[in-house]
């Protein structure tokens, strides 16, 4: 089962899903909805799969379901990696995985993007679904594939997870090298999350609630990543600047860090 509004999936699901219960996510005024990979099945729902640049794969699902996050598959020499696993799953989508070579891991960047991680492991051969140690508490089916990381993470030769924080104690980060033609692609999810000028990106504690996140926070999530080459940036619905992405989010946060700390007041 999962919840209808999050898209995660629960082992036993009974009362209010947790996830959505906390300050970060909502719970639909009506009460809490369940419902299983069996009724979308029978709604139509279905995996899209779109080839945003080469090596990567935009997985989507249509209706939407839950949040309605974008999930990203990169594909290296030694296996591909899953980032923010879709909350639904169809055989077509597991066979196009499948012929991309070994799945290295299956990610996701804090609890809202878990999804169904255990259905995607158990039919792509139990792959490893890693989870970063702070967000251990937020599983809601447990599994044996599970396992837990911190602070930096190599899946692969120049494709490595990043312990941020910020979003969750735990948000996380996917840095591959390799993308964008060798100047680099931050899976950012809402870690860093896109603005709709696709241009800045914004930091929040809660999105669909407006709690902001501190400007000691956000100078620290922009110091994490100042090290890292990327010049393109996809959150958790594709958006992002499509170059000269880590000077865009260094120009986000100083102007975030401004406004929290009074510098425009004389505007507001």
């Amino acid at each position: 089962m999962l919840c209808a509004t999050c898209g995660v999936e629960h082992a036993q699901p009974s009362g209010t899903c947790a996830i959505c219960a906390d300050e970060r996510q909502w719970v639909p005024a009506s009460g809490q909805v369940w419902t299983s990979l069996r009724e979308l099945r029978e709604r139509g729902h279905r995996v899209l799969i779109d080839a945003r640049e080469p090596d990567l794969l935009e997985l989507t699902v249509d209706p939407a379901v839950g949040i309605g996050q974008h999930c990203f598959v990169v594909s290296t020499p030694s296996g591909s990696v899953i980032w923010d696993v879709p909350p639904f799953i169809d055989r077509p989508a597991v066979d196009r995985i499948h012929a991309l070579g070994p799945v290295l891991a299956i990610v996701a960047s804090h609890p809202h993007m878990f999804g169904v991680q255990s259905a995607w492991s158990h039919a792509l051969g139990q792959a490893p679904i890693l989870v970063c140690e702070p967000l251990l508490e937020w599983v809601a089916r447990p599994d044996a594939a599970i396992t837990p990381w911190r602070g930096r993470h190599e899946l692969a030769p120049g494709l490595v997870l990043h312990e941020l924080g910020g979003h969750f104690q735990g948000s996380s980060v996917l840095h591959w090298a390799a993308g964008a033609g060798g100047a680099g692609v931050l899976l950012s999810s809402d870690t860093i999350h896109a603005n709709p000028d696709r241009q800045t990106v914004t930091f929040m504690r809660s999105y669909p609630n407006r709690i902001p996140l501190s400007a000691a926070v956000v100078a620290r999530l922009a110091a994490a990543v100042r090290p890292l080459a990327f010049s393109r940036l996809y959150d958790n619905f594709g958006r992002g600047p499509s170059e000269d992405a880590s000077a865009a989010v260094q120009r986000s946060a100083q102007r975030y860090i401004s406004w929290l700390a009074g510098a425009h007041d004389d505007l507001s």
